[in-house]
């Protein structure tokens, strides 16, 4: 994520409505990547102005009130109940920084009213005995709204035993299976593609639910760090997928982020041994230096990072350990993604 400026020439942060400096309200405008005051030409995301949880620009001549990220928003949960407009709002600002993330990277799904293939959002609460799981269902994310509650998402982690839990990572690793049908089950002549998924991460074609109930029963294999980046990786290769995925983007925003604030992995001294093509014996196709370099960059950021966070009393913000396995997953991820950038507009 990189920080913005207003026409005034203050800074901007990517979740401000207004500048402090100018005191114009100000939104994003996502075809340009710029914050724009909220005249001329742009108006507020309809939202934004109703519900005050979107600081996204919509032009004044399109059709549509809602923004890009808004549209993909199918069911908003009812906003007469104590808490929910809060929740909904966090959960629709994660939603936006993954938008963007994957927007920079050439993808921007459409919406199932626009398209069969399109993807939709569904903001549930667990009102009246309602169980909801988030999940991802042919196109149909739903997100559980207790998950924007920071006691609940704490209780769930542990519960789960995870070393990690927060709302973009739930949002990263939904929009990854997304993605998965995207790439390889409606998209024509990917056998080459789904050949070399099924190498890195298995057969999908193993049964899923027997293979979800194995591992809440069981747990994950004693190695599953040699061969998978979190423990619920090892489930099932669609999940490795979703969590290969999700860290794919946590990096790719993160070094991007740390870039933008001037802070470079040459000004992080410790004991380092970058990754090597040679080293990634090769086995993901479309391994590209620069992204390398990106990856290496990361490993020596996240480390710094997890010293700042425990000098202020909390977690290891990345607590994650990346292997030649895991990388070419990863690898092959970027690849992927960097073949079909224009899939959306098809």
């Amino acid at each position: 994520m990189i920080h913005f400026n207003c026409t005034c020439g203050n800074t901007l942060f990517f979740d401000n409505s207004l500048c402090l400096q100018c005191q114009r309200s100000v939104g994003y405008d996502i075809a340009t990547n710029q914050f724009r005051p909220v005249e001329g030409a742009f108006r507020l995301c309809g939202n934004g102005v109703q519900y005050g949880v979107c600081n996204w620009l919509v032009p004044v001549t399109g059709a549509n009130p809602l923004c890009r990220a808004c549209q993909l928003t199918r069911t908003i949960p009812n906003l007469s109940l104590p808490g929910h407009l809060g929740a909904w709002g966090r959960m629709e600002a994660e939603k936006r920084r993954v938008l963007y993330t994957i927007a920079r990277l050439g993808l921007s799904p459409l919406s199932k009213a626009e398209s069969p293939l399109g993807l939709a959002i569904d903001f549930l609460a667990p009102d009246n005995g309602q169980h909801v799981v988030t999940g991802h269902r042919d196109g149909t994310i739903t997100m559980n709204l207790l998950e924007a509650d920071d006691v609940y998402r704490e209780n769930e982690r542990r519960n789960l035993r995870e070393p990690y839990r927060t709302l973009i990572g739930h949002f990263r690793h939904e929009i990854g299976h997304y993605y998965w049908d995207r790439f390889f089950r409606h998209r024509a002549n990917a056998e080459t593609e789904l050949a070399e998924f099924r190498a890195l991460f298995g057969d999908e074609r193993t049964d899923y639910s027997a293979a979800l109930a194995r591992h809440y029963e069981q747990g994950a294999p004693p190695n599953w760090s040699e061969r998978f980046i979190t423990a619920y990786a090892s489930a099932h290769p669609w999940e490795d997928w979703a969590e290969t995925w999700a860290q794919y983007l946590h990096i790719v925003d993160a070094v991007e982020t740390s870039r933008s604030f001037g802070w470079s992995s040459d000004s992080v001294s410790i004991a380092f041994t970058p990754l090597t093509v040679a080293e990634l014996d090769g086995k993901t196709t479309g391994v590209e230096t620069p992204f390398l370099e990106t990856l290496n960059a990361w490993l020596k950021i996240s480390p710094a990072l997890n010293e700042i966070a425990t000098s202020l009393g909390y977690r290891n913000l990345y607590p994650f350990v990346l292997n030649p396995t895991t990388t070419r997953k990863i690898l092959f991820v970027h690849s992927t993604i960097m073949a079909a950038a224009c899939l959306d507009a098809a």
